[in-house]
């Protein structure tokens, strides 16, 4: 059985991989900013559940998360970085202090978290790390641009992991989920941009307004994406990334055609900036 670490665990995704994981016999440290909040939601779990106040901007309390799990259950096999923020409006609506907040969760809490566990799971020679991440980790657009950036940093992050840990026994997947019918396009989860510039109506503005409309009426099921998470670890192999939902899956196919498109058009343009070739 695996013991999971999951960030951002009160609600959301992390909430649902937690009673996954937990359905299956599985041991869960559950960190939330309120763990009495995962009590409450799992209320039944036992002593597989262990729930842990975590803010990802605390070093402290990051540590003394991680010691509590390994002093609780002996070991991590799982993590799971699950905590974030979105941000939606057009690049230039977004103050510094906007963009810093959801740098702060998704990228700096995220790393800080990693580096804390990582040293438990190369002293095991195995585990596996789950960077949860967006399709707007790999395929960015209007209104999107900070959060996109954000998840594009935790996929490059994510990526070089898989090689750097691979040789220590330990897995490292990005998941790139579409829209699901989680809260995350509610406020807790979801800043708007103060800033609303007119220039910007037809683009990010209309994000705007997909965003009120969409709210909790998204495609994704959370909790077929819990069990499709909670089964990674059981793989052998797993892929740098992997897509949830139709949204997820065909957008990126499309970029990744427009981009094979795209390298083939510039091909020659691209490769004339090497120095020549001396010939033979």
């Amino acid at each position: 059985m695996n013991v999971w670490f999951i960030t951002g665990a009160s609600r959301g995704f992390g909430l649902e991989i937690a009673r996954e994981a937990l359905s299956r016999g599985d041991s869960v440290v559950a960190t939330a900013r309120n763990p009495q909040a995962v009590y409450d939601a799992i209320p039944d779990a036992g002593d597989r559940l262990l729930a842990v106040a975590l803010d990802v901007h605390d070093a402290a309390q990051i540590d003394a998360a991680v010691q509590a799990a390994v002093e609780k259950f002996g070991r991590i096999d799982v993590l799971v970085n699950n905590a974030g923020r979105g941000l939606l409006g057009a690049v230039e609506e977004a103050t510094d202090e906007e963009v810093r907040a959801v740098y702060d969760v998704n990228v700096f809490g995220l790393l800080a978290v990693t580096r804390a566990v990582l040293p438990t799971l190369r002293a095991q020679r195995s585990g596996t790390i789950i960077n949860l991440s967006s399709v707007g980790g790999f395929v960015s657009g209007p209104g999107w641009g900070v959060y996109s950036s954000t998840k594009f940093a935790v996929e490059g992050l994510s990526e070089a992991m898989t090689h750097e840990l691979a040789p220590l026994g330990i897995k490292v997947v990005a998941i790139e989920p579409g829209p699901f019918r989680t809260n995350f396009l509610d406020g807790s989860s979801l800043a708007i941009a103060a800033n609303e510039i007119a220039d910007y109506a037809e683009t990010s503005g209309v994000t705007r307004k997909w965003a009120d409309d969409t709210n909790y009426a998204q495609d994704g099921d959370p909790l077929k994406a819990a069990k499709i998470i909670v089964d990674l670890p059981s793989y052998d192999t797993l892929p740098e990334r992997i897509q949830l939902g139709r949204n997820a899956f065909d957008r990126i196919a499309a970029k990744l055609e427009r981009t094979a498109r795209d390298q083939e058009a510039w091909r020659e343009i691209a490769l004339s900036a090497d120095y020549e070739t001396a010939e033979a």
